[in-house]
């Protein structure tokens, strides 16, 4: 596997792989790389030639108060897991690199951006639709591979790549593959290494009282005090809070007070310690 810092041998390293009309498969990552991110590394090799991973923490889609500083870098391990499950080319640029003195370009995607995780973090889907749009033109993919546990940030992603015309002739497809699970069902992140072995214990009713509150909302009773129930249940059951536990149409991420007959979604963000888990899980249409 080829590792590279800078964005002159990216172009050169991603013209090599090309050769002979091969394809090329983008797996952007942000470093501290588990089963869920191999999962995707998996699945971009089986749709393409080549896979490219990049990991780059990226600032801007931090707010004041939040933890750019302690998130995980471990830049050798995540290599060397990604070197063996075949990947290609790891695009690794530092700060400077992608956002070089004088950067003054921010891209809002409007409308799936506000509410949700949009609402609780100013700023941070702008911070992740520009980097996005940036790695996008760097590699120029055919196919773009994200995991679904930020439903949001994939419709950000996708509204913003149909929007700038970045899905012709760069990435074609992108695909959103189903979240990684431990378990017990809570969904693989980098931000489950903060919690204390109590709250990680308790961290674990976040996906079981969402599938009972699916399992409620699919058999017909009222939205807003099922999701009043999950709520109660998370705080009674050790979380600190929760920003928000919403049922949306699962395209566009308006909120739904009733279940109709368009695919939806449960998205919950709660904090439980210092670590704010967020998930999603499907909900299906009546009929």
């Amino acid at each position: 596997m080829q590792t590279v810092a800078k964005l002159d041998l990216l172009r050169k390293s991603i013209a090599a792989l090309r050769e002979d009309g091969k394809t090329v498969a983008l797996v952007p990552t942000m470093g501290a790389l588990h089963d869920g991110h191999l999962t995707l590394i998996r699945e971009a090799q089986s749709r393409a030639d080549h896979v490219v991973a990049s990991i780059f923490v990226n600032p801007t889609q931090f707010g004041e108060g939040e933890d750019l500083d302690a998130y995980p870098r471990q830049l050798a391990e995540d290599s060397a897991a990604l070197e063996k499950e075949g990947t290609a080319l790891l695009w690794a640029p530092n700060a400077n690199e992608m956002y070089p003195e004088g950067f003054a370009t921010s891209i809002a995607v409007e409308g799936v951006s506000s509410g949700f995780c949009g609402a609780s973090r100013p700023g941070h889907f702008d911070g992740v639709a520009t980097v996005v749009c940036k790695l996008f033109n760097q590699v120029r993919p055919d196919v773009a591979v994200f995991g679904e546990k930020d439903w949001q940030q994939l419709a950000v992603i996708r509204q913003m790549a149909r929007d700038l015309d970045l899905m012709q002739p760069f990435a074609d497809d992108i695909i959103g593959i189903e979240t990684v699970r431990e378990a017990d069902g809570l969904a693989m992140s980098s931000r489950n290494r903060y919690l204390s072995s109590e709250d990680r214990a308790a961290a674990a009713k976040l996906p079981r009282e969402m599938r009972e509150a699916i399992a409620r909302i699919e058999d017909g009773q009222d939205v807003r005090p099922t999701l009043g129930a999950l709520e109660d249940a998370l705080v009674s059951g050790g979380f600190a809070s929760v920003d928000y536990a919403d049922l949306a149409d699962a395209a566009s991420l308006a909120k739904l007070n009733e279940l109709g007959d368009r695919p939806a979604r449960l998205l919950v963000a709660a904090r439980i310690g210092s670590t704010r888990l967020i998930d999603n899980m499907a909900v299906q249409p009546r009929g």
